[in-house]
């Protein structure tokens, strides 16, 4: 099955610089192509436990004794190990976007080009779907949520608009949803808006950015000092948040210092700017267009 194209597969790798004898995580496991690149650097004595809260994924599972694949939500990482045995790790990787077969099921509801239930969950456990956020809340809240994880400039006409279709019958589905809100995007950009829209849903049924939140936290306890943390995101809001943390330790970017004037930072920037992948993936892979790689190590304790 032609699961999901990895992206940036040898930046993601290269940047993991991977120990054969070590313990490595890959938070978002998928159709698992960074999780097999990840396998053959590994030796007898190495060790990959792999998440991903779509059960979905688990039928890409590799045969493998030294590999273990968690049906669980990454923003539990630290406690899933710890019941795996595993109370440190050499490597974490998180690749954020949504897999080419998340998009590709049509009731899954995450493409605007397929009708399909407003669905939008990664977790086919959780109860909260799109369809529940966009008949529920109220005109006030649609428009946070929209401006603030769409970023769309006209979160608020959008809201409204949502809100005035709902009155007539309720939005089932992602064609529904469009037509809601087909007034409201601009001609030539339409495609745009839509994505927006959706990214907003998508965030807010998932919990994204706090699940990032939690496992950059989680990550900087689990990694053994020179241990590094690899993270591909795929909007602004992901990567914002990733910078932030790997360059001061917080969300917010604002630089602690201690008594003598040095910096309180728990891991090295190994990548000034964010890398981005290569004209020739570009030209093979289209969703690689918006992603950024970012690379933190866990820094060595002076004795």
């Amino acid at each position: 099955m032609d699961y999901h194209q990895p992206v940036m597969l040898n930046e993601c790798i290269e940047g993991l610089n991977i120990r054969p004898d070590g313990t490595y995580v890959d938070v978002t496991f998928g159709g698992g192509g960074h999780s097999r690149a990840i396998m053959s650097r590994l030796g007898e004595g190495g060790r990959l436990i792999a998440f991903d809260q779509d059960a979905d994924a688990l039928a890409n599972a590799l045969d493998d004794p030294r590999f273990t694949l968690l049906n669980e939500n990454f923003r539990h990482a630290k406690s899933f190990l710890r019941l795996h045995g595993v109370r440190k790790v050499d490597g974490i990787l998180a690749d954020l976007g949504v897999s080419s077969h998340q998009f590709d099921v049509a009731e899954r509801g995450f493409s605007t080009r397929y009708d399909g239930a407003l669905d939008l969950r990664m977790d086919q456990r959780q109860e909260l779907t799109a369809r529940d956020i966009v008949n529920n809340a109220d005109e006030q809240e649609l428009t946070r949520l929209l401006r603030l994880y769409g970023e769309l400039p006209n979160a608020r006409q959008m809201a409204k608009a949502i809100v005035a279709a709902r009155a007539t019958k309720p939005i089932e589905t992602t064609f529904d949803l469009r037509e809601a809100v087909s007034r409201h995007l601009p001609r030539g950009l339409e495609n745009k808006y839509l994505a927006m829209l959706f990214q907003a849903l998508r965030i807010e049924v998932n919990g994204e950015l706090d699940a990032l939140q939690a496992l950059l936290r989680q990550a900087v306890e689990l990694l053994n000092p020179g241990g590094r943390v690899v993270v591909m995101s795929y909007h602004s809001l992901e990567d914002r948040l990733v910078k932030n943390f790997f360059k001061t330790g917080n969300f917010e970017g604002v630089l602690e210092k201690d008594f003598y004037g040095n910096p309180i930072v728990p891991l090295r920037v190994v990548t000034r700017k964010a890398v981005t992948a290569s004209e020739e993936e570009l030209q093979r892979n289209n969703r690689a267009r918006s992603a950024k790689l970012r690379i933190g190590e866990k820094l060595k304790v002076e004795s």
